[in-house]
């Protein structure tokens, strides 16, 4: 009998400015430590622009721009950024709201598809959420996301280069467009093996059960190879 060996990709659209993106991704870490071919798992990252027309900085309060984007009152948009907080302490992720500086996220993307053909993937990602999440970095200005590209280890010339030009645009274009077709309307949306998709920061149980049936769903049959003559139930050949 054959045994599974090829990669179970899983493919993860999402913002660096986006909470449960973040949420997110520590739940799916959290799965693959207890999924037994977790060596054998790639994940890619795609873009999304949660907000694709937002300037390169923005002022106010995080619970104030969420009031007006929501059209609730300041106290319930607090209970919002209450229960995000509270959450990431659960999985490990450090919010701090007070301190977030809003912006476009445009060349973050661009970046981190750079670190993709670096095989910095990851690296460059996580090192976006947490700067703007936890540290209070101006996701937006070319300055900010420079430096933290440097920081998850893209080398600095390559990065500049980037900046001063228009490279990877079509690949998050491209992301994005795929993410229209699927009709995916928030972040993070995760797709298993390119045919089973779950939207949202679903908890770590929920996300290595996925894995588990996606990868019990990829075991070959057993095939049976048959030479020469054989008995069977209704005698011999």
């Amino acid at each position: 009998m054959s045994t599974v060996t090829e990669t179970l990709r899983v493919d993860i659209w999402s913002d660096v400015v986006c909470p449960w993106c973040a949420i997110g991704k520590a739940n799916l870490e959290a799965a693959l430590e207890d999924f037994e071919h977790s060596d054998n798992v790639e994940i890619v990252w795609h873009s999304y622009e949660l907000d694709p027309a937002a300037p390169v900085a923005r002022s106010g309060n995080y619970v104030g721009m969420l009031a007006k984007k929501y059209g609730v009152a300041d106290d319930e948009a607090q209970v919002m950024v209450d229960r995000m907080t509270a959450t990431g302490v659960e999985c490990g992720v450090e919010f701090r709201f007070d301190i977030v500086q809003p912006g476009n996220t445009f060349d973050a993307h661009r970046l981190i598809h750079l670190g993709a053909s670096r095989g910095l993937q990851t690296e460059v990602k996580e090192r976006f959420l947490r700067g703007y999440l936890s540290e209070g970095e101006a996701i937006g200005l070319p300055e900010v996301v420079e430096r933290l590209a440097i920081d998850a280890g893209l080398d600095a010339d390559e990065v500049a280069a980037v900046l001063r030009t228009e490279a990877f645009a079509d690949e998050v274009r491209i992301d994005e467009a795929t993410a229209v077709s699927m009709q995916v309307s928030g972040v993070p949306f995760f797709v298993f093996d390119r045919r089973l998709a779950v939207a949202g920061a679903q908890p770590p149980e929920v996300l290595r059960e996925v894995l588990e049936r996606v990868w019990s769903e990829r075991e070959p049959a057993l095939e049976l190879v048959i030479e020469g003559e054989v008995c069977g139930p209704e005698g011999c050949d």
